[in-house]
C-alpha cells in the first residue's frame, strides 16, 4: 500500500545515548542532510515536534508580514 505522498508515518528507538534515527523517507521528505540543524519542539500535554529549523523561520517570516504561512 505505501504512504500517501507528501507524508510518512514509523516508529524509532532511543538509544542508550538519548539518540534517534531519522527513518530515510523522512529525511528524503524534507531532504534532511548531515549537518543539518533541526529544531526540536516539546509540550509535556500535546507531545515532541521536530522541524528543519529554516521551515520555522520561513512560516515564522509570513506571518509577521501578514502572508499565508501554508
Amino acid at each position: 500500500m505505501g504512504q500517501p505522498k507528501g507524508k510518512y508515518a514509523a516508529t524509532v528507538r532511543v538509544g542508550e545515548k538519548g539518540q534517534i534515527v531519522i527513518p530515510k523517507g523522512v529525511r528524503d521528505l524534507f531532504d534532511i542532510k548531515p549537518g543539518d540543524t533541526l529544531l526540536v519542539l516539546a509540550d509535556k500535554k500535546q507531545g515532541i515536534a521536530i522541524t528543519k529549523d529554516d521551515v520555522l523561520f520561513q512560516q515564522f517570516n509570513a506571518i509577521l508580514s501578514g502572508e499565508d504561512p501554508t
